[in-house]
């Protein structure tokens, strides 16, 4: 029951901070002089093209952004009626992309769901790898195994993710016959998922998920090594050891638990770390994610699509930090919910 309140308090907590950043993104977004709109319609009026430049004085009021920038927000947002009523983020209206000149919806959809995969993919890649070769490391200090794994953490972490991904995009493609670029084959693009389907995205996504969760297994398993090697040198260890308890026993029930605490907090800071830092490899390896319509975004001051795919990083970043709270509340019961129960 405990845990439940402490869940709902961290949800109406994770919401009301969405709240707070959305009014940042927002600000920041339009700090700049200038959006793509207001840009065109100078470049229309340096050329002389009248009819492009009604077009896009009719957008500007179409989607309000004639209006104060407090306005805009609001109506972005969805808490003030605009040109087509109550249609904002709290409506499910993510605005109007004036680069690609479709929905927002329309555009990110299958982008977002192939982020999601992605990212998901080389979260599952790290901790199946970190949390074994950590372990490894720091039970078998200063030895061959310690120093091998130390060797393959600082390559992973030296070696840029882009570097990385062209090695791979050229020798995988050579001696493994793994498909080059995007994240299925261009034949089931389009079609609707079946299990050749899968099959093909399951194929695809083998260098990206090593790409893009190489640095960040290499410097998970560093500080695993770090805090349970600073466990293993405390006293009731030795106590322990003394009792005649067994090793591999021992180490799974006291000292792997308090050293996994960091582990487990940092999916908080890893969902959004490996979908900004994903942008490169993405680029490189022509993945349908969102990091080159952000990037391209950005270039272009789209700024509702802008807007709308720094929210999903921004939701991303709190959804991992309330998942990593609840596991830290399960995983040590030392853990107060905010200290009520002291």
């Amino acid at each position: 029951m405990a845990l439940l309140r402490f869940a709902v308090y961290r949800f109406i907590t994770m919401l009301a901070t969405l709240l707070v950043v959305s009014v940042f993104v927002y600000a920041i977004i339009n700090l700049p002089p200038g959006d793509f709109l207001s840009n065109q319609i100078n470049e229309l009026r340096a050329t002389g093209q009248s009819a492009g430049i009604a077009k896009a004085e009719f957008l500007r009021k179409e989607f309000s952004m004639d209006q104060p920038i407090w306005k805009q927000y609001l109506i972005w947002l969805g808490a003030l009626p605009g040109p087509h009523g109550f249609a904002g983020l709290l409506q499910g209206e993510f605005g109007w992309s004036f680069e690609f000149d479709k929905p927002v919806s329309e555009l990110v959809g299958g982008a977002l769901w192939m982020t999601v995969l992605v990212n998901l993919a080389a979260v599952l890649f790290i901790y199946a790898v970190a949390l074994p070769l950590g372990v490894l490391a720091a039970a078998r200090s200063k030895t061959w195994i310690d120093y091998t794994s130390a060797f393959i953490g600082y390559l992973g972490l030296a070696t840029p993710n882009f570097l990385l991904a062209l090695i791979l995009f050229y020798y995988g493609n050579r001696y493994l016959n793994l498909p080059i670029g995007g994240l299925m084959d261009p034949k089931f693009e389009g079609e609707p998922m079946s299990f050749e389907k899968m099959k093909s995205v399951l194929i695809h996504l083998i260098i990206p998920t090593f790409v893009i969760g190489t640095s960040g297994a290499a410097a998970m398993m560093q500080r695993l090594r770090a805090n349970l090697l600073d466990e293993l040198g405390k006293p009731y260890v030795e106590t322990a050891r003394a009792k005649g308890m067994r090793e591999s026993a021992m180490l799974t029930k006291y000292p792997l638990r308090v050293a996994f605490n960091p582990f487990v907090a940092d999916i908080g800071t890893l969902l959004p770390s490996l979908v900004s830092g994903s942008v490169l490899v993405s680029v490189v390896l022509g993945l349908q994610t969102i990091g080159p319509v952000l990037l391209q975004a950005l270039k272009s001051q789209d700024v509702f699509l802008s807007a709308f795919v720094l929210m999903f990083v921004a939701l991303l970043t709190l959804i991992g930090t309330l998942v990593s709270d609840l596991l830290l509340a399960l995983l040590d019961p030392r853990i107060r919910f905010g200290g009520r129960e002291r």
